[in-house]
């Protein structure tokens, strides 16, 4: 016996020293992370939340502390609040591109073209202003390789139109429109490009086509063409998506949750649908697309994006959910609750190994996700939409992705050391400050709540945006993402002894400048 586990230890120090996570080298399957992850360590120069991992308490809203944000091992670097933001944040180079909210009174409608070659001083060059680009809503991405944005016109931003649009930003600061396509009963909501930027997909929003997905040919992009509008038969809609490496794959995050009525855009299993892509990038004619393999789960709904990585060469998908199992607002919450579920949307890794049997290996839970702590943290959403909800996650390098950041809504941004994806860990956030009863027409967080600066008390930010990882010459990391109400910012990792030197270390294919 005493052999025995000399040996065994021998290998995991092994294992250990050659960078390969145990949980990944035992013999042994390893057993799923299934609670709250442990909460960072707050070194000197935070300013720690007082409450639950992750919340914002009634203490902290009405006494004036969430006014100035909450930070642990990340620091304000610089910032351009502008008009306020809507959902989704985009880059290329040393350029940012987030949408605003097309407010009655916003100046400056459209998306914003952010200079960040001062990171401390980032600048507001430019505004793409046209009906598709007025609050493209989740659509606005870059892919970094062709160095194409590319947005789709959403129906909860201008509400009717169906354009879709691409634009050359070979040179970052200064976008040209390539084309504006016109797609037929098209109503935008989010999609994404492939990887090889060959191909959009455009997932679509509540106007009663949500099973359907137009997929555009950018091949040319200055002469996009519909391939098909493909119809999904039998439950629900595909939220954000993301692909494979050749475009044979599309990781399909399909929303539902049990209060959903019969016939809703979201009603049907909550999880992961993994398509069979083939037809479309091999171009042949009557594309179809085929299920490969499915994931449906309980504890968590409005599937929002899959983001494909790999730990220690084996593939994982990033998995964001952004409402409770419940629904969206205070009934949702109360729902999941009485079932003993999460009342808050939360990420997860899950091993697609087996395309045919992705498995979940780890909650990203926060400890506001815990249903015992119910009682505490309903009194803390106050704000009938989103509150602890997770949105985006992005990897400092999708092919060794050892650190992980996520939008949180009103928790925020947070960092997570997933080398071992068994065992998760924080170990760092940032809370923007709350803006009160600020007037920021650009801001979708206000659009929802008010307008004309007659609006709720909004106690907490709402922080929803894709993020980009950056790592400098000069050994800083940061973080760029917008927020609603304080638009775009950007973060630095600070206290690398607590965080973990290694873990912000640049390695080959990172995010680098």
């Amino acid at each position: 016996m005493i052999v025995r586990w000399t040996a065994l230890g021998a290998f995991v120090l092994m294992m250990t020293a050659a960078g390969i996570p145990p949980a990944l080298a035992a013999d042994d399957p390893p057993q799923p992370w299934t609670k709250p992850v442990p909460r960072a360590t707050c070194g000197p120069g935070s300013r720690a939340e007082t409450g639950l991992q992750g919340s914002s308490t009634l203490a902290e809203r009405f006494g004036g502390a969430t006014a100035q944000g909450f930070s642990c091992n990340m620091q304000l670097v610089g910032q351009t609040q502008g008009e306020g933001a809507s959902w989704q944040l985009a880059w290329s180079d040393t350029c940012a591109y987030y949408d605003t909210a097309n407010g009655t009174h916003q100046a400056h409608p459209g998306v914003v073209v952010v200079d960040v070659s001062d990171p401390a001083h980032p600048k507001p060059i430019d505004y793409i202003d046209s009906p598709t680009m007025r609050d493209p809503w989740e659509s606005l991405h870059v892919n970094p390789g062709r160095k194409l944005l590319g947005a789709a016109e959403a129906e909860n931003g201008t509400g009717t139109g169906n354009g879709f649009e691409i634009y050359d930003v070979s040179d970052c600061r200064h976008p040209v429109r390539k084309s504006m396509l016109q797609i037929p009963d098209s109503h935008g909501h989010a999609g994404n490009w492939t990887q090889d930027g060959m191909f959009y997909y455009i997932t679509q929003g509540f106007r009663g086509v949500g099973g359907t997905m137009p997929i555009v040919d950018t091949a040319d992009p200055a002469n996009p063409k519909l391939v098909t509008t493909w119809k999904f038969e039998g439950n629900g809609r595909p939220h954000d998506t993301s692909s494979n490496a050749d475009g044979t794959r599309m990781y399909s995050p399909q929303p539902g949750y049990f209060t959903a009525p019969v016939g809703s855009s979201s009603y049907g299993p909550e999880g992961l649908i993994i398509l069979d892509t083939s037809d479309i990038a091999e171009h042949k004619p009557n594309p179809q697309l085929r299920t490969v393999g499915t994931l449906f789960w309980k504890d968590g709904g409005q599937s929002q994006a899959a983001l494909p990585i790999k730990i220690g060469g084996k593939p994982f998908l990033v998995f964001t959910q952004e409402l409770s199992s419940g629904g969206i607002g205070a009934a949702g919450r109360a729902a999941s609750c009485a079932q003993n579920l999460p009342p808050f949307g939360f990420p997860k890794l899950i091993d697609i190994s087996d395309e045919t049997h992705p498995k979940e290996v780890a909650k990203i839970m926060l400890e506001v996700d815990d249903p015992s702590y119910c009682s505490m943290t309903m009194g803390e959403a106050t704000n009938p939409a989103f509150v602890y909800d997770s949105h985006y996650c992005n990897v400092d390098n999708a092919q060794d992705a050892r650190l992980m950041v996520c939008s949180f809504f009103e928790a925020g941004i947070r960092a997570f050391d997933i080398r071992d994806p068994y065992h998760p860990r924080e170990v760092a956030y940032y809370k923007p400050p709350a803006q009160g009863t600020k007037d920021l027409p650009g801001s979708n967080l206000q659009k929802f709540t008010g307008s004309g600066g007659v609006t709720l008390n909004r106690t907490a930010d709402w922080a929803s945006s894709f993020l980009r990882i950056l790592k400098r010459k000069d050994g800083q990391v940061e973080v760029w993402f917008t927020s609603q109400d304080n638009g775009f910012q950007v973060v630095r990792f600070t206290n690398p002894d607590v965080v973990g030197a290694d873990l912000l270390a640049a390695k080959p294919g990172d995010d680098a400048m």
